[in-house]
């Protein structure tokens, strides 16, 4: 449930994003910005400057244009007013977060995901750092799942993946109601920048070089293992894999699984529609309309069940369809998570 966020106009914490402002980078602070949850303190980017943020900022092919005011002024990027200082330092430990007024780090550069590469914004003065990605060993975090875990004594966690924030909830309340035996996983998912444009050498899988924008690639994805993580009853109960496909935006979940108690699908339907009207409010939505992957582009929610596109062979034996936008609505919870932490501070 999100009952214990502070309203959306209060601004409750400080924080900042370390190297690339990135795709998660930008949207995290177009949300700060239009919701008010968080204060935008900094910035560090090593690889771009003040101009160059402020064109990045303003204009995206996909949400497109940033409805606001934005400039950069002293080496500052301003936005709707507010002043952002701007840092470029590729070595984390060396910025004085503590001088800045920082007390929240997004670390969204993708490299710093282990707790003791991320703890150097600690070293700066940092109180929280959130890894806006898995991580192999810090305290992993799904909104509406398992965030009452959290305690203070993390410093570091992790916000999880974008397909792992859109299955755990649904797997959630399937396994709260009916209890799921086993599931496989597919993330039918949409081209991200660690594709290549044209066909080029790839440092995992060989296929995972071909041009994103030509190709249905197979891909591997730790998504449905991590589920495992936030949600212990169901560890070693799902495995999954992805398909990247040829779309800018907006990926959808097909979740496969073996249910202990018998249930026809009308009423796994309602259940899932009772838990997006009520305590998973905002986390999990719920449609019967026909709707395509374009129609989630920009939504805020980190699951939207498709009633209307699953299945079942059997009473113990359904397939469920569950859309994602995997840039905004993940972006969205990284903002959430940090007010849930500092609510507990």
């Amino acid at each position: 449930s999100l009952a214990h966020l502070p309203p959306l106009d209060q601004r409750v914490c400080s924080l900042v994003f370390h190297v690339r402002f990135g795709r998660i980078g930008r949207l995290v602070t177009r949300i700060a910005f239009l919701t008010g949850k968080v204060d935008i303190v900094a910035i560090n980017d090593p690889f771009i400057d003040v101009d160059y943020m402020v064109y990045m900022f303003t204009y995206d092919s996909t949400h497109g244009r940033f409805k606001g005011e934005v400039r950069s002024e002293g080496g500052k990027l301003i936005i709707n007013n507010h002043a952002i200082m701007v840092f470029s330092e590729k070595d984390p430990s060396n910025i004085k977060w503590a001088d800045t007024g920082v007390e929240y780090v997004v670390e969204s550069t993708g490299v710093f995901t282990t707790v003791e590469k991320a703890s150097a914004h600690l070293k700066g003065g940092a109180k929280r750092v959130i890894i806006s990605a898995p991580s192999a060993d810090a305290p992993m975090f799904v909104m509406g799942v398992n965030q009452n875990v959290y305690d203070r004594s993390m410093n570091v966690v992790s916000n999880a993946s974008c397909t792992t924030n859109c299955l755990a909830p649904l797997a959630k309340v399937i396994h709260d109601n009916f209890g799921i035996i086993e599931g496989l996983m597919s993330t039918v998912h949409a081209i991200t920048a660690t594709q290549k444009t044209v066909d080029g050498p790839s440092g995992k899988l060989w296929r995972d070089g071909r041009g994103a924008s030509q190709n249905i690639i197979p891909a591997s994805t730790g998504a449905a293992k991590a589920v495992g993580k936030v949600i212990p009853e169901l560890n070693g109960k799902l495995t999954g894999m992805a398909f990247r496909v040829p779309t800018p935006n907006v990926s959808v979940v097909d979740l496969t699984v073996r249910l202990e108690k018998r249930a026809k699908y009308e009423s796994i339907k309602k259940v899932v529609k009772a838990a997006a009207e009520g305590p998973l409010r905002g986390i999990l939505g719920y449609t019967e309309e026909q709707l395509v992957s374009t129609d989630f582009n920009g939504d805020s929610h980190s699951s939207y069940f498709d009633a209307s596109a699953g299945i079942a062979l059997s009473d113990n034996f359904v397939k469920l369809v569950t859309w994602y936008d995997n840039e905004y609505g993940y972006s969205s919870r990284v903002v959430d998570l940090m007010v849930y932490m500092y609510s507990r501070e």
